[in-house]
């Protein structure tokens, strides 16, 4: 039996949040709302999302000695994920800027800190979290050498989840080993590169992503729901139908309800119907992990 149903390796930040009324253009100042600080980045809120829907979870991450690091570890063991494999020291806790404008659409500026310290030897050293996990998920907030070799360190029963953000061109390795790959439209074009121009159609995105060597493909399309793709074909999910708030951490909710659900045996279909309720639910709040829904707050959509 494995002691964790999910393992995520990634970023930990401090999110620094500002509210405007538009975001601003090139060389132009706007005025916004006070400054709120909460704990973010794609891999803490991966696993606070899947602790606090009821997953059993660990997060391998690197924080800074420092007032964001503390507060990054109280929100982790809060919400019930095993802390663990996060390292502390080294360089001060990650950082990301965000604005948020009136329709919940945000913008992002991420310092990586000591994200960018989390290396292939802390993922060696981490053997017995991946040889306990049942699926292990992270992102590319973290240098790429270190994806690379969460690749090689999974356990031959476990699967693997990918969210490639922010985006870059992947290793055939770690490509093949993603089941999923979870890409948004962004994200997805950025991979395809040239390919992407072939068409606006997500479910031609989906295809020519699987053909690039991934197991398995969801492209999530925000209030839209989102699409899988696999050797059985494409198909759409729906979501629920919510007033959008605030969507910062919701695709992060999706990745962590995903995975989890891919763990407990549910179809790929069946697991992104679930993720898109826990993204919905997500939306509907302010903030990153202080968003992030239970169980019976999912049910409830």
């Amino acid at each position: 039996m494995n002691d964790y149903d999910l393992l995520v390796v990634g970023s930990a930040n401090a999110d620094l949040v500002i509210g405007v009324e538009r975001r601003p253009g090139a060389g132009e100042t706007v005025l916004g709302s006070d400054l709120a600080v909460h704990p973010g980045g794609k891999g803490a809120n991966q696993a606070v999302a899947a602790a606090r829907l009821g997953a059993r979870t660990a997060l391998l991450a690197r924080v800074g000695d420092d007032e964001h690091g503390r507060l990054l570890l109280h929100s982790l063991r809060e919400a019930g994920a095993d802390t663990v494999g996060v390292l502390v020291g080294g360089a001060p806790t990650g950082v990301a800027l965000i604005t948020v404008d009136p329709s919940g659409d945000n913008s992002i500026v991420v310092s990586p800190g000591a994200n960018g310290r989390l290396t292939p030897s802390d993922v060696r050293a981490a053997a017995s979290l991946f040889h306990a996990s049942r699926v292990v998920s992270t992102q590319l907030e973290i240098p790429l050498e270190t994806v690379q070799e969460v690749v090689r360190s999974l356990a031959p029963d476990s699967r693997f989840v990918l969210n490639p953000s922010p985006p870059r061109p992947l290793p055939s390795e770690v490509l093949a080993a993603c089941d999923p790959l979870i890409v948004n439209e962004h994200e997805a074009k950025v991979i395809l590169g040239d390919s992407a121009a072939v068409s606006d159609e997500p479910e031609d995105w989906a295809r020519l992503l699987l053909a690039k060597g991934p197991r398995s493909v969801v492209v999530t399309l925000g209030g839209e729901g989102a699409l899988v793709a696999s050797s059985a074909g494409v198909a759409r999910v729906a979501s629920v139908k919510v007033e959008a708030v605030d969507t910062t951490g919701a695709g992060d909710a999706f990745t962590a309800a995903l995975a989890w659900r891919l763990g407990t045996g549910e179809s790929l279909a069946q697991a992104a119907a679930y993720a898109a309720r826990v993204g919905a639910a997500t939306v509907t709040k302010r903030g990153a992990q202080v968003s992030f829904p239970t169980a019976a707050e999912v049910a409830e959509l």
